[in-house]
């Protein structure tokens, strides 16, 4: 029995953000390990012109501010997301804000950004690049709840967080922040890229841009974002954020609670649109893949609908830091069963363009 699941009642026994505290405070203390890790070249894959160790990243989320980039990658992670962090420092929504459906495997958060801005993590990140660590890690940009101008607030974030990062996120499908999910219009969001993209034109080494979407999108913005994705040669899209849906099949009391719902319920439905982009996109934007994993089986569904990447998060409430390197091992054996020779080659493979 691994230590997690000796310690879950204990941790289940806090308020959900009392418990995330302490697993960032444990992180930072070495005191929580995957185990052994898992390397085998069947995992390795390419995109935007870096080597990933593995397909599998933890969302963004839970670093918000850029505090345990490294012990995260030492689960097994193949990559790291932080944020989503704000030009400048904001609180967030009031508590409580996070909740645990245990009967559903899900989680309801509604933080609304609450991040230490982007110099406390500008500086954060730099220390982790002085120090030598070279593994991957994007950066997760919002905006601030009060600013009028989203187009200069991820500008802000760009100009301090991009030389950091090896891909760098702009997130306009949080549903805790009012008004920002409208900026995944046609019309805002070319505004928006543009402006991000003006900062990376006067980069020597831009890192890949990418815009993480909602999963409640209906047709018409669905084809909008895949045009705009196309036509402005975004590095790719992450699908996707949580969801304001809430499937009738929940039983925990937490159901009503406002905000966004990830975790178990949300994977059909993340699934569904990250094929649908796919379709829309010809396969010629990257896809990450991210909203209920919890399995390989999971993960190698993702990955043959369309995702080069995958991400969690939720399911780490549930499976502890052991869950990582069983996935990985997982992958390999479908991987194998299937005769794929790497990730890159089951990308899509379940999807006719």
């Amino acid at each position: 029995m691994s230590i997690y699941s000796l310690m879950k009642p204990l941790v289940h026994s806090l308020d959900p953000e009392t418990a995330h505290g302490l697993a960032i405070r444990a992180l930072k203390s070495g005191f929580v390990s995957g185990g052994e890790s898992v390397e085998d070249g069947l995992l390795q894959t390419s995109l935007w012109g870096l080597d990933f160790p593995n397909p599998l990243g933890i969302a963004a989320g839970f670093d918000k501010d850029a505090e345990v980039v490294r012990p995260l990658a030492s689960l097994g992670f193949g990559f790291v997301e932080v944020g989503s962090i704000t030009p400048e420092p904001q609180p967030g929504n009031p508590k409580p804000r996070l909740f645990r459906l245990s009967e559903d495997a899900a989680v309801i958060n509604r933080m609304g950004f609450n991040s230490r801005g982007r110099f406390f993590a500008r500086e954060r990140l730099k220390a982790l690049r002085a120090s030598g660590y070279g593994g991957l890690v994007g950066v997760n940009l919002g905006k601030n709840k009060t600013s009028e101008d989203a187009a200069a607030d991820y500008r802000l974030g760009t100009e301090a967080l991009a030389p950091y990062a090896d891909y760098l996120v702009i997130n306009v499908s949080s549903p805790n922040t009012p008004g920002l999910r409208a900026l995944q219009g046609k019309e805002e969001l070319e505004k928006l890229i543009g402006a991000v993209q003006s900062v990376l034109a006067t980069m020597e080494k831009a890192p890949a841009l990418v815009l993480k979407v909602a999963p409640d999108l209906n047709g018409e913005d669905q084809n909008d974002v895949a045009e705009v994705a196309l036509a402005s040669k975004l590095g790719g899209l992450i699908v996707s954020n949580t969801t304001i849906a809430r499937p009738e099949s929940l039983r925990s009391a937490h159901a009503g609670e406002t905000g966004g719902l990830s975790g178990a319920p949300l994977f059909e439905a993340s699934t569904q649109v990250l094929e649908t982009f796919y379709r829309l996109t010809k396969g010629e934007v990257p896809l990450v893949g991210v909203g209920g994993v919890s399995s390989a089986e999971q993960a190698y569904t993702k990955i043959k609908k369309g995702a080069s990447l995958v991400q969690l998060y939720s399911a780490l409430v549930y499976g502890g830091p052991e869950l990582v390197n069983d996935i990985l091992r997982g992958l390999i054996t479908l991987l194998r069963q299937d005769g794929f020779a790497s990730v890159q080659e089951a990308v899509g493979s379940d999807v006719r363009i």
